[in-house]
């Protein structure tokens, strides 16, 4: 299952399904793309989204890709396969065109679902742009799973392309109120077990082809826990 958090990006979902779809079937690898499309009035939650994809991607799926919309695998060598051994990082540092910290987990994760239940998945706290990911790697440790990456892989930062325009697209990055402390903290409480939302539609189309399940999802804040989960 290929977990696509999703809100307003349309010109690079329509380059994205295709693309997955055409490379992962080269690699016979069955899949199923969901976009996890956010249409409440909070803040993005990539994090979130991520937790409704896992329980709504149904049982014919034993794995998960966390794939973000705009980075595509150029190397047909990059490993999709079943992450037995644990998480497997396919946007790893060493590849990633942006981001070359080594407790970077996010771009393209893969797990087995059992793994992902494991961490209780990811925390619902993060509503803005980043860091919750680092969270991950935390909660991924604290699992005793130990990340792997791709070896072997000889194109360096040219592996992936990145679709991202940051002039046309503001990421938001404002931390609101206690967020700045927040955003460091392990939440120990939080995850797979209690993130609160709503499907408010599920459709399956065709983007040229390729097909894939989009997702609409209302998800709720408790504005007492996380006050920083709205833009006033």
């Amino acid at each position: 299952a290929l977990l696509v958090p999703f809100r307003e990006r349309f010109e690079e979902l329509l380059a994205f399904v295709p693309y997955m779809h055409r490379f992962l079937s080269k690699k016979r690898i069955r899949h199923r793309i969901f976009i996890l499309n956010q249409v409440d009035h909070f803040r993005f939650n990539r994090a979130s989204l991520i937790n409704v994809g896992f329980l709504e991607s149904g049982n014919d799926t034993d794995y998960i890709a966390m794939h973000d919309v705009d980075l595509l695998p150029l190397n047909e060598h990059l490993d999709y396969g079943f992450p037995e051994a644990g998480p497997f990082h396919v946007a790893s540092p060493e590849l990633h065109p942006l981001y070359h910290y080594k407790t970077y987990v996010g771009g393209i994760l893969l797990l087995t679902k059992q793994h992902y239940e494991l961490c209780n998945g990811m925390s619902n706290r993060f509503w803005g742009w980043g860091r919750e990911d680092d969270e991950f790697y935390r909660r991924i440790k604290g699992a005793g799973l130990q990340v792997r990456r791709p070896s072997g892989i000889t194109t360096g930062y040219e592996t992936f392309q990145h679709l991202h325009d940051p002039a046309w697209r503001k990421r938001d990055q404002k931390r609101i109120a206690a967020q700045k402390q927040e955003q460091f903290k392990v939440d120990r409480e939080g995850g797979l077990n209690n993130v609160r939302y709503r499907i408010e539609s599920r459709t399956d189309l065709s983007v040229a082809g390729a097909p894939c399940t989009v997702l609409n999802v209302l998800l709720d804040c408790d504005t007492n826990e996380t006050p920083w989960c709205t833009f006033g």
